[in-house]
């Protein structure tokens, strides 16, 4: 019996600079220290995010950028 020794190795995941991983809702409101809720309500409100597949998700420069802008 012979065996396969041009197997494949797994790619590593790429490696972007500067990138950083996506908030979820529920770190979002931990954040801001309110409620999930409130956080779909801010995105009426022009909080930033993008959806994939129907889940919402934060790029965190941009809640940082929004707080910032609505820092009294």
């Amino acid at each position: 019996m012979r065996r396969n020794t041009n197997r494949k190795q797994p790619l590593a995941p790429a490696v972007v600079p500067h990138l950083q991983q996506l908030l979820k809702v529920e770190e979002v409101a931990d954040i801001l220290g309110v409620s999930r809720v409130k956080v779909y309500l801010l995105l009426r409100s022009g909080l930033p995010s993008v959806k994939i597949d129907g889940a919402r998700r934060f790029q965190p420069e941009k809640v940082q950028a929004w707080i910032e802008q609505h820092s009294a």
